[in-house]
């Protein structure tokens, strides 16, 4: 949630991984983890709250100076916004937003008439493609919260129509086993597979383990994943790793699964996100993401004179 602001510096880096033919096997979450290649922790950030938006916090992780990106990943903001305070219309162009409500609500409105609201547990995936310009506003009175991750898109899919994808909480599937329920938002998990398309092949799980639970994910090799803790503190990757608690954000190494143990008193919630690197170059100048300078410098244009894609935002105001 980058609100435009012509100040932002350009920032551009070259990823240049390699990827590698995967294929994705699911195992029980009652089985133990017998991945071939477990996925460890390589690295922890905690999430620091700063100012967003107009009077908004959010606690970023992916996207701040100890973790700038994590291919195809640009951003992950856990957002809390009171009234007055939202975020006003504002652009995007290159990549994709998910919005995922943990509590209350948020109202949702664009430039081509697409308005509603994101209430608690619902989730929204908006394909900002060639161009979106929209405002997201507190559906109610005091904190409400939620998630909102940034996927890039590759060159090809960067100008496709805008498009969005949006899921009610009751519609989302879920499954639960040996004390551990994963709402299924994108991807699959024991066995049950989500409806949602992803133009970045991506996964995203939301598990809740009881304590005393563990839980063993398999994830593609070639992807790159995260983990992000919501609530409670769980141990990450391998039995012997320090607990971890909440807001802190763990990037996990290659391999082919991960597992969770939740040796506390209280219930362990995070997420699980994953993707197929993209290995291209990245510019960013706020909310445009592209894959160089000139694109950049073409969208600021685009923008700025109402064409390409933004044609319908000269006479158009949020209400």
């Amino acid at each position: 949630m980058i609100l435009f602001r012509p100040a932002i510096n350009i920032i551009s880096h070259i990823k240049t991984q390699q990827v590698r033919n995967s294929k994705f096997v699911m195992t029980s979450v009652s089985e133990a983890a017998g991945f071939s290649a477990p996925r460890l922790v390589t690295k922890k950030v905690l999430a620091k709250s700063q100012s967003e938006g107009d009077g908004a916090v959010v606690r970023r992780s992916i996207g701040r100076p100890e973790l700038k990106s994590l291919d195809p990943f640009l951003m992950l903001d856990e957002f809390s916004v009171s009234p007055p305070a939202g975020f006003p219309d504002h652009p995007h162009r290159g990549f994709e937003t998910v919005t995922y409500m943990l509590e209350g609500g948020v109202t949702h409105q664009d430039f081509a008439g697409h308005k509603g609201t994101i209430r608690a547990g619902d989730v929204q995936w908006m394909t900002a493609g060639r161009g979106i310009i929209h405002s997201e506003m507190p559906a109610g009175p005091g904190a409400q919260k939620g998630l909102q991750l940034w996927v890039n898109l590759s060159s090809k899919d960067k100008m496709v129509e805008p498009n969005y994808q949006e899921l009610l909480s009751e519609d989302i599937k879920t499954a639960e086993k040996d004390g551990v329920k994963v709402k299924i938002i994108a991807g699959e998990s024991m066995g049950v597979k989500s409806s949602v398309y992803t133009r970045t092949p991506t996964m995203f799980l939301d598990f809740t383990l009881s304590p005393g639970a563990q839980m063993h994910q398999p994830v593609p090799e070639s992807w790159n994943s995260f983990v992000y803790v919501l609530e409670g503190e769980g141990v990450f990757g391998s039995m012997d790793s320090p607990p971890v608690s909440a807001h802190h954000v763990l990037v996990l190494s290659h391999g082919d699964g991960m597992s969770v143990w939740n040796k506390g008193s209280k219930p362990l919630r995070f997420v699980l996100i994953g993707g197929q690197p993209i290995n291209e170059p990245v510019v960013q100048y706020g909310p445009f993401v592209m894959n160089t300078k000139a694109e950049i410098e073409q969208a600021l244009q685009d923008y700025r004179y109402y064409k390409n894609g933004f044609e319908m935002a000269k006479y158009w105001r949020s209400q």
